[in-house]
């Protein structure tokens, strides 16, 4: 973490462009029905409060193509956030323009001003120069807290930051790093990955960047499959990717070669449908019938991924096991957050990126037994590929600048 942050700086007397992750679930009335995202965010925007800086918070929500969507607002936002930070946040109606600036011409130190949903600017997704600019118009100093929209070079994460002499990250975006950052660069070891999800297209550049850089690799959800074929396993009716067969084969090799040592599932549950009311079976993983599909992680394997992670102490996790949204095959997913769970109590370091994993903890009311829940699906993904995050780069270095 090299980055200038919040606690770098006194905001007194300064407007503080604040790029936020309000990207929050709305029902058919508008009501939010997830606000975890709004929360995480109160740290940074408390800060900057509390120094006498004002507030002007800005956000995409879904995605409305560059139109307004009046029931993309971020209104009912606006709304809730004022209940959580027990002050008025104010609302403008749009991002730019004429009533945000006279809006923010009217704050006073202290004050929080919401600005309308982003995306309603086609530009802001195509990260246009002069739409970065109008909002750079807004203040004095930009702030990114927005750890889940740095994966992409947008007006609001990327371009704007050419306008500002100091672009600084926010405190929810440096304990992002230093988590995911940690477990990549200075892990305790032994280190793990768990990787799953339905594809191995999805994860192929994570899995080639971890292999030289964990003691173990855990591999579950669908994409077990298609190693299965590739090892000349029957897989039945389960989900393969052909074209990746040879890929799969490939990465098999390499592992050989790795210090990673790879733990491929034992047993699977299967069935002929994904349902609730599913009939399900567990069969080894080499001998899945014709006519039926893996669709989780079996009790061996939860046996197994337990006995191999016992001494781990770094641990980081991306992917469910199985189609934890359905009852039948949700107890491999849950059983690896139990496992992680107890294991940061003994005092391993264990990190869940965002996305499917991260729902799958919530879902097992484990989001408190976890040393770090990512908010960033998609950045954490890039994050763990060892790629570039363009919001990221565009912050300031610590070592251009002198704490104010």
């Amino acid at each position: 973490m090299n980055k200038v942050t919040v606690s770098d700086i006194n905001f007194r007397g300064r407007r503080v462009l604040l790029r936020v992750d309000f990207n929050v679930p709305l029902d058919s009335q508008q009501h939010i029905t997830d606000d975890r995202r709004i929360r995480a965010a109160l740290p940074t925007i408390e800060k900057i409060l509390n120094d006498d800086g004002m507030v002007i918070a800005c956000s995409h929500l879904g995605r409305p193509k560059g139109k307004p969507v009046p029931e993309l607002s971020l209104r009912p936002v606006a709304k809730r956030l004022s209940e959580l930070l027990s002050t008025e946040v104010k609302f403008a109606e749009d991002c730019i323009g004429p009533e945000a600036a006279n809006l923010v011409g009217k704050m006073n130190d202290g004050d929080c001003l919401l600005l309308e949903n982003l995306r309603f600017h086609p530009q802001e997704e195509k990260n246009d120069p002069e739409f970065a600019g109008k909002l750079a118009e807004l203040a004095d100093i930009y702030v990114n807290d927005a750890f889940g929209s740095v994966h992409r070079a947008h007006a609001s994460t990327e371009g704007v930051t050419r306008h500002f002499t100091q672009a600084v990250a926010g405190l929810l975006m440096e304990k992002e790093l230093k988590y995911l950052g940690e477990a990549l660069s200075n892990p305790r070891r032994p280190f793990a990955a768990i990787l799953g999800g339905a594809k191995i297209s999805g994860k192929i550049d994570v899995i080639l960047n971890l292999i030289d850089k964990v003691d173990l690799l855990l591999i579950g959800g669908g994409m077990v499959f298609t190693f299965s074929r590739a090892k000349g396993y029957t897989v039945g009716d389960s989900l393969v990717e052909e074209d990746k067969v040879a890929l799969a084969k490939e990465i098999l090799q390499q592992a050989e070669n790795s210090q990673a040592r790879i733990i491929f599932p034992v047993d699977v549950v299967v069935a002929s449908e994904i349902s609730d009311r599913a009939e399900t079976m567990v069969v080894p993983i080499d001998k899945i019938p014709d006519g039926l599909k893996g669709l989780d992680i079996g009790p061996a394997t939860i046996k197994l991924f337990s006995q191999v992670l016992a001494d781990a102490q770094t641990i980081v996790w991306n992917g469910p096991m199985g189609v934890f949204e359905h009852q039948p095959f949700a107890e491999g997913t849950f059983a690896v957050a139990r496992v992680l769970s107890e294991l940061t109590d003994e005092g391993a370091t264990t990190v869940v990126g965002g996305g499917d994993s991260a729902a799958a903890v919530a879902k097992a009311g484990l989001e408190n037994r976890l040393t770090h829940i990512s908010t960033g699906g998609g950045a954490s993904l890039e994050f763990l590929e060892g790629k570039r995050l363009p919001g990221v780069e565009a912050l300031t270095n610590l070592s251009k600048v002198e704490a104010v």
